[in-house]
């Protein structure tokens, strides 16, 4: 053979094992990323916390046949797909019968499962904090320094004392791993979507801010949690308001003492010298003294207009209250009820 002959022969066999090569390569990868190849055992959610890589991924699915039926076809197709140059975190649902090929491409281009946050009888922050670690990626510590940071409030309009008001209790749909700051933000979002065109038109009529709103709210909250009577209650302040009487609602007294399991407000607790003690400052409170429902809110917008002043729990302890317009009703509705807590044997 010439040396041209030697040269295209030689050129041949490469190409040849090139083809050889593409077609095993071509078949394997066809084999692994088949839609119809069954890789997943079972329902599965995995997490995958941040700064996870590769090596963590493989840690988490554990040995064949607990999630993935056989981990060496799953090595096979990570380093085929180029997945062990890394991973994202976060969650994702594994669900079974699915492919390699969906598996693999779910983590590579994170595909991540939004999980469903929920937050409801919240009465501070911190607790919000607990709260939403127990759902998200970020502990509560971090979440507690984000959350009390004054900075941080007075980048979305809010004080220390207001903050809490911007979270709008609810259930929600979040990335696991989502920052503090990132959760912070989206609860603004939802607070001014909250706040539409409607809520705030009804704002207007009753001459409140969405602060002043939510910190109403907040007490209404906290002196009933029975829907058709907030509106009653929430009456009740606004004539106290536009009277000029101090609110003198007991549950301001509560949270100025920090203890919410008081069930008999004495003379002694109205001593508490505190911003939040209705009952020796005029006006609202400096913020909420909790997280309001929605229903609290909406019954502070659309509050029964009525003449009482004055309202009390009934000694039935069903959680309703019997309301009056003068104050020597609202005595006799106080000794009745204070005379069934001597019953109960309730001193505090």
């Amino acid at each position: 053979m010439t040396t041209n002959e030697i040269k295209q022969a030689s050129r041949l066999f490469r190409l040849f094992i090139a083809v050889i090569l593409v077609v095993v390569v071509g078949a394997t990868a066809f084999f692994y990323l088949s839609p119809r190849s069954n890789a997943v055992v079972t329902d599965t959610n995995l997490y995958l916390p941040t700064g996870a890589n590769y090596t963590t991924l493989l840690d988490s699915l554990g040995r064949s046949g607990k999630i993935i039926r056989k981990m060496p076809k799953f090595r096979n197709h990570a380093m085929i797909a180029g997945l062990y140059k890394g991973v994202h975190p976060g969650h994702y649902r594994l669900r079974k019968g699915m492919s390699y090929r969906e598996v693999i491409a779910m983590f590579k281009h994170g595909h991540q499962t939004p999980v469903r946050v929920t937050f409801n009888n919240i009465r501070t922050l911190p607790q919000l904090a607990g709260v939403i670690a127990r759902q998200l990626e970020p502990d509560s510590i971090l979440l507690v320094r984000t959350l009390l940071c004054d900075s941080v409030a007075q980048t979305y309009g809010f004080t220390s004392a207001t903050f809490l008001g911007m979270f709008v209790p609810n259930t929600y749909e979040f990335y696991w791993n989502t920052s503090p700051k990132g959760f912070i933000s989206r609860m603004k979002k939802e607070y001014d979507r909250f706040w539409n065109r409607d809520r705030t038109a009804r704002l207007d009529s009753i001459g409140l801010n969405r602060t002043e709103a939510v910190t109403l709210a907040s007490i209404v909250y906290e002196e009933t949690k029975m829907s058709d009577e907030m509106p009653m209650v929430a009456g009740v302040y606004m004539n106290r308001l536009r009277n000029g009487m101090p609110l003198q609602a007991d549950p301001t007294v509560k949270f100025a003492i920090g203890d919410f399991t008081l069930r008999r407000i004495l003379r002694r607790h109205l001593d508490v010298e505190s911003p939040y003690n209705t009952y020796k400052h005029a006006g609202l409170p400096p913020g909420p003294i909790c997280m309001p429902s929605i229903r609290a809110v909406d019954a502070v917008l659309h509050y029964k207009h009525h003449n009482y002043l004055y309202f009390c729990a009934k000694p039935d302890f069903s959680g309703y209250h019997v309301f009056s317009a003068t104050l020597a009703g609202h005595n006799r509705n106080a000794q009745a009820y204070a005379r069934a807590l001597n019953r109960a044997k309730i001193y505090r």
